[in-house]
């Protein structure tokens, strides 16, 4: 099973519809909230050259960011069959 872990932020529109789009693929994940774990905000930083940029994804542990998001991207990342354009 897919290990999808979501970094976000409370008021991040990208990070909302990474997560509908998340949903509508019935794709489980874990969402962190970086505003409240200090942790998490360090590793984001980290694999983004110190920005805090969400949504940031680790996927089976390969992390990149999705900012701004893109269904495209994120359905690439994921290896999902190529998504129509809405």
């Amino acid at each position: 099973m897919r290990s999808i872990k979501i970094y976000t932020t409370t008021q991040c529109s990208d990070c909302r519809a990474a997560k509908r789009f998340l949903a509508e693929q019935l794709i489980s994940y874990e969402e962190i909230n970086i505003e409240e774990d200090f942790a998490a905000a360090e590793v984001v930083a980290q694999m983004n050259e110190g920005k805090r940029s969400v949504p940031t994804f680790d996927i089976d542990g390969k992390f990149f960011s999705c900012s701004p998001f893109s269904r495209k991207r994120l359905s690439t990342a994921l290896g999902l069959a190529e998504l129509k354009q809405s």
